[in-house]
């Protein structure tokens, strides 16, 4: 092993008595992570994910989990010589993660694929067929770190903010987090390119992935239409008041705080406010109208004690290349809590993630539902049939 590296997950006695196995994406990150930890010692088993159909992505640079992806991290496994599976998970994933995407933005949301595949598929499903295979622990390629506490498994961010993906991960449960490592969340991006190139791996030189990986060119649009016939239906652009300002192409084309796009101007720039799929009906507004301080979250995760003061201060991050801001927590109901921030932030849709934070540890998170101005009265949170929601628009 190198002199400058040293890896440690956290396992009691010799590397060699371990199995570990790695989830290898084809990418740079996740075939340095499974390149140091063999390199330490252990014995490693790489598992590739084929989640959908491999000819949408095939060549295509910055995907992943398809076509030449899953040719690389064989690669990968080739060059530093360790088994490789590929496990096909397309109909799970379709079921767990792209019918909910679609979905989402037929009720006017704007998904998270990416942390629903980390929920669902990498860190469920994934998980099992790990232990199933005698590994004692399931390594990524997250750029984030896990470590004991005196309550159990923490979550944190990455040493290295600009790379941090914790925002990714809030939905890990205790007993998930218990078995998983983060091997690269202690080193900075540059530290591991030039690891690559030191093992002379053949994805030394491979960009980042950028887009969700199941669209190809980055038209959503075009992947939920083609999921659910009819749902590009147009329909008028209003104001608050309810006052046609346009026409659009469908709400599916669509995302709160859009400017871009709207076909339509006026004094001040106009941007998206809210979406209603049921009425197809896009309301716009000015910058201020999405000005928030309240944030009602549902289907909360949370991985430490539970029972906490009301209003107890926290730091929350309400997208992923959001800093931070200081916010009161109070719980809302079993499974919802008002976040209330201390000064005003630029809108977010629902179905985005409210991440909260006690300095690097993630405490926990859920689902944004409702951003609100100063006042705004918050009703008992309640469960919401998502499925039935999204039948109703489905059969208009």
């Amino acid at each position: 092993m190198s002199d400058n590296v040293h890896l440690d997950l956290g396992l009691e006695g010799p590397p060699r008595n371990h199995r570990v196995v790695v989830a290898m994406s084809g990418g740079v990150d996740s075939s340095v992570t499974a390149a140091l930890i063999k390199e330490a010692g252990y014995e490693v088993i790489g598992i590739t994910l084929q989640l959908y159909d491999n000819g949408t992505a095939t060549g295509r640079p910055g995907s992943c989990c398809a076509g030449q992806d899953i040719h690389d991290a064989r690669r990968v496994a080739n060059q530093i010589q360790i088994p490789h599976y590929v496990l096909n998970y397309q109909d799970r994933f379709k079921e767990a993660v792209i019918d909910d995407f679609a979905d989402s933005y037929l009720r006017g949301e704007t998904p998270l694929p990416c942390v629903r595949c980390n929920e669902r598929i990498k860190f469920s499903d994934l998980l099992t067929a790990s232990k199933n295979l005698g590994a004692k622990v399931l390594a990524t390629g997250h750029y984030a770190r896990s470590s004991l506490g005196s309550l159990g498994p923490e979550l944190h961010a990455a040493k290295d903010l600009s790379r941090d993906q914790s925002y990714f991960l809030f939905a890990t449960q205790k007993n998930q987090l218990s078995y998983l490592r983060f091997p690269l969340g202690v080193f900075p991006k540059e530290f591991v390119r030039e690891q690559a190139k030191r093992f002379n791996l053949p994805v030394a030189k491979k960009p980042d992935s950028q887009d969700i990986c199941f669209v190809p060119d980055g038209n959503y649009a075009k992947v939920i239409e083609k999921l659910r016939p009819g749902a590009a239906q147009p329909g008028l652009i209003v104001d608050s008041t309810g006052k046609r300002l346009g026409m659009h192409k469908g709400t599916i084309n669509y995302t709160i705080g859009q400017r871009r796009g709207l076909g339509i101007s006026g004094k001040e720039p106009i941007y998206v406010t809210s979406i209603d799929p049921l009425k197809h009906l896009v309301y716009v507004g000015t910058r201020e109208e999405l000005m928030a301080d309240q944030i009602l979250i549902d289907d909360v995760s949370w991985l430490t004690n539970r029972n906490f003061d009301k209003d107890y201060l926290v730091k929350v991050r309400i997208r992923s290349t959001h800093k931070g801001t200081p916010a009161n927590l109070s719980w809302n109901g079993h499974n919802s809590l008002i976040v209330k921030l201390h000064q005003p932030e630029f809108a977010t849709s629902a179905g985005q993630a409210c991440v909260i934070y006690d300095g690097t540890r993630v405490l926990g998170g859920g689902w944004i539902s409702r951003m609100l101005r100063a006042n705004s009265k918050i009703l008992p949170s309640r469960m919401i049939n998502r499925s039935n929601e999204t039948e109703k628009i489905r059969n208009i």
